[in-house]
């Protein structure tokens, strides 16, 4: 790019993409002065994991967390249940007629 004096309509063409993405690239090429600067980081998280063996700690934490994450919804499976178990008995006037949540 440098030593085409910044064709970014050349550059466009020859790598089959758009103007802006050409224009956006050079710049961050230039503030960055890298290439590590064109890195992808969508979709990434911030607080990125330490890269390293896990602890006794982190691994009960996590295990932890994914426990509370099933017991949550296994209260809403049971509270949607009983939503539903009490919307289907509404109509009902006598205790033999109502209906019972079946699995």
């Amino acid at each position: 790019m440098l030593a085409h004096q910044n064709d970014y309509a050349g550059a466009s063409q020859k790598f089959n993409v758009s103007y802006s993405r050409v224009y956006s690239w050079v710049k961050k090429s230039d503030f960055g002065q890298d290439w590590s600067a064109l890195h992808d980081r969508r979709g990434k998280t911030r607080n990125q994991p330490k890269a390293g063996p896990e602890t006794e700690v982190d691994k009960l934490r996590r295990e932890i967390k994914e426990l509370k994450a099933k017991n949550r919804e296994m209260e809403v499976q049971i509270a949607f249940a009983k939503k539903l178990t009490e919307i289907r008995n509404r109509g009902v006037r006598l205790p033999d007629e109502t209906k019972q949540f079946r699995k």
